[in-house]
């Protein structure tokens, strides 16, 4: 949130302005998230040398039915730009979760034909991905806080 609005504005204690108003504002901490430190060293995901080369993903499931009947969102975060969106291209390693949706046979043919490779994070350490992780966070504070406003 500082980040953002020091983009836009600046006067001498805009941080500590923020804070302030943060910590008083109902709806900021009913959307706050706990953020916790790993329990032990994570290991160094390969740097990407250019755009849509190397993704994270992810699923947030268990959302309310909205008019298509469809309950879950599909987070894909380019490592590079850090933008999340669709893409189109064929990226060549992908970073997951060991969900079952991505070990079914159809994956493992699938990034075979493509030619790409799967990675998988390390078991009961979803962390590792901070990527994804973070931006389904965001996404998950700003649904929480319209449906808190609204």
């Amino acid at each position: 949130m500082y980040q953002d609005l020091k983009e836009l504005y600046w006067w001498q204690g805009l941080k500590r302005d923020m804070m302030n108003f943060v910590a008083k504002c109902l709806t900021c901490q009913q959307v706050k998230a706990e953020h916790q430190f790993p329990s032990r060293t994570l290991q160094p995901i390969k740097i990407p040398q250019w755009k849509w080369e190397r993704i994270t993903m992810d699923f947030v499931s268990g959302l309310p039915l909205n008019s298509t009947k469809k309950d879950s969102v599909w987070v894909i975060v380019d490592r590079i730009t850090k933008a999340t969106h669709f893409i189109s291209g064929v990226p060549i390693s992908i970073i997951s979760y060991q969900d079952p949706r991505f070990i079914l046979m159809f994956w493992k043919k699938l990034h075979e034909a493509l030619g790409t490779k799967l990675n998988f994070n390390t078991t009961f350490h979803p962390k590792t991905d901070g990527q994804s992780e973070r931006t389904i966070q965001i996404l998950e504070d700003m649904l929480r806080s319209c449906v808190i406003d609204f």
